[in-house]
């Protein structure tokens, strides 16, 4: 979602912030804007891409300053609404991550005491509120406002008339970044980190002060210290290093960083409440969901647990289970449904379980217990090596409480994972990019890859996807089967493989062209479809991380074949803080 950050310090604030707001540029947006402290303070926004605009920012002076890129949720992407907000009398700047919930009831109030309005956002409401609370501190004027608003907000403040930005955090993440003589706040690590490894991340309820001396942190009113982390990841770690696009270089990632989960995890790192839980609760949103579901096949059938997988949006809706362990998966512990359902099971005295790939994230405080993935940052908005970082991690867990079982399987899945980098899907790239509509198909496990395989797809191509089950095609969907509507088939020699073969001659029958996914040396299946896509024979986990891998690789090329923003897709976003 939105993005923010600040500086305080002896550079110019402006190119910082600049470059910041494009290292978050991974979060999706619409317009964005830079205010400074200068002669007053001087603001530039824009509705569009900081690539368009940046150079117009570039005037502003002051050594200190707030930027934000906007995911419009109130009033639509144009300059007026774009961030920084003021209040009327120009005194105050403020950028905001989030979303106030009461802004429809303060706004009337305020309208009512006189106060004039320019945006449609609900942002606004802050800096008109400072401007009442202000006296001569803007510290305390921030810590008057807070309590007025519900929802979650990620907030940055800045007032000609004092040398400091003023930072507060509800249920949206803000990092500050310590650096020699300089501060920095940011949405998460990746503006900071060519800056300085030192953070400290803000909980719910903090509200901070940064000069360019010390910072000072209140939880409401009474001071507190939180803790400075080592974030240990680096600056190339964001850089595509060569790669055409961010993703490619993620997929490529992917032998290391499931290596690395793998490892994340062992028999005495093993939270109790993970080593043989009766029944287990899965809560998710988009890829992080297919992992649940995936995991649900796995253990189920491994180690005998009855899983659960609910999206996280609709979670709230169920009757919660009564004991299970609840396990919530979020790349960026910040995601919004995630974290409610995750407040609701514990509320219901449910035992908890994080796994996220980001320290100090906000899952890991609602959490009982946090597992944390090894899989770096991860900057192109389609889910690629987090998503197989997940699933390392909870292919180790089954195979924990399987009592290690599959130890020397994951360890040499990475070796499979690099042999399907290079495969040759120019056949499938030049079948799939005139598609309007692609099925995907699996059983069993396969199933969820499927879906993962068609979200990939619809997410980077625009190319409208589904996956299914391939035995409920026939339930409605091969109405929608001809010609120009390919399918892509999952089918690996498995207890499913029989049911496989049977679905796939049934479309074949109906005209539809079928790309096959199946083990090398399979002739059977190569001569009834047409396109065989060759995976490494090897254990089934590994070969649902082949394919999974391919399908990336698929709706990647074919993303690049139609010419998409394939890092940036069109109205989507990296974290998404709002329910």
């Amino acid at each position: 979602m939105c993005g923010i950050v600040g500086y305080i310090g002896r550079k110019t604030a402006a190119p910082v912030i600049i470059n910041g707001l494009q290292k978050l540029e991974y979060r999706g947006y619409d317009s964005f804007g830079i205010a400074t402290i200068g002669s007053g303070i001087e603001i530039c926004k824009h509705a569009g891409r900081i690539s368009e605009n940046a150079r117009s920012a570039l005037h502003l002076n002051g050594t200190i300053g707030i930027g934000h890129t906007r995911w419009a949720t109130h009033g639509v992407p144009n300059d007026i609404n774009a961030h920084p907000h003021t209040d009327c009398k120009n005194r105050f700047g403020i950028v905001h991550n989030g979303i106030i919930e009461n802004y429809a009831e303060l706004k009337r109030q305020l309208i009512a005491r006189g106060h004039r309005f320019l945006s449609e956002t609900d942002t606004e409401v802050v800096a008109h509120l400072i401007e009442e609370e202000y006296t001569d501190n803007l510290l305390s004027a921030v810590q008057s406002v807070v309590p007025k608003l519900k929802g979650s907000y990620a907030l940055l403040v800045i007032s000609p008339e004092e040398q400091r930005i003023v930072a507060a955090r509800n249920a949206s993440p803000l990092v500050i970044g310590i650096g020699d003589g300089e501060y920095f706040a940011a949405s998460d690590m990746t503006p900071i980190l060519e800056h300085t490894e030192r953070a400290i991340f803000l909980e719910d309820g903090d509200v901070a002060s940064l000069s360019r001396t010390r910072i000072e942190i209140y939880h409401g009113k009474d001071p507190v210290d939180r803790p400075v982390e080592l974030v240990d990841w680096s600056v190339e770690d964001t850089k595509k290093g060569g790669f055409a696009h961010y993703m490619l270089k993620e997929i490529y990632e992917q032998p290391l960083t499931f290596y690395n989960s793998i490892r994340a995890l062992d028999k005495e790192a093993t939270p109790a409440i993970a080593k043989k839980p009766s029944s287990v609760a899965i809560v998710a949103c988009g890829s992080s969901y297919h992992a649940g579901l995936i995991s649900k096949y796995l253990m189920e059938e491994t180690c005998g647990i009855p899983v659960r997988v609910e999206f996280a949006s609709e979670f709230k809706y169920f009757p919660p289970p009564v004991s299970c362990l609840v396990i919530g998966i979020t790349q960026s512990g910040e995601t919004a449904d995630t974290l409610t359902a995750l407040k609701q099971a514990k509320s219901h005295n449910c035992p908890t379980l994080a796994i996220t790939n980001v320290l100090g994230s906000s899952v890991s405080r609602i959490a009982d217990t946090t597992i944390f993935m090894r899989a770096g940052p991860e900057i192109s908005v389609a889910a690629t090596k987090s998503f197989v970082a997940q699933l390392a991690v909870m292919m180790q867990m089954v195979n924990l409480i399987s009592n290690e079982q599959f130890t020397k399987v994951l360890l040499h899945a990475h070796r499979a994972i690099d042999d399907v980098l290079l495969k040759d899907l120019s056949d499938a790239v030049a079948t799939c990019k005139q598609a309007q509509s692609i099925f995907y198909v699996g059983r069993g496990a396969f199933y969820p890859v499927s879906l993962e395989g068609a979200l990939k797809m619809k997410e980077i191509s625009y190319i409208h996807a589904e996956g299914y089950a391939a035995g409920e095609l026939k339930h409605g969907p091969f109405a929608l089967l001809s010609k120009d509507t390919p399918v892509i088939a999952i089918c690996m020699p498995d207890d499913t493989y029989g049911a496989m073969i049977s679905n796939i001659k049934e479309m074949k029958a109906r005209g539809a062209p079928v790309i096959a996914l199946g083990i090398e040396g399979d002739g059977e299946l190569a001569d009834i479809v047409d396109i065989f896509i060759p995976l490494p024979k090897t254990h089934k986990f590994v070969q649902i991380l082949t394919s999974l891998v391919v399908l990336q690789l698929l709706a990647y090329h074919t993303a690049v074949a139609l010419g998409r923003d394939v890092d940036k897709p069109r109205n989507l976003a990296k974290s998404v803080t709002v329910e």
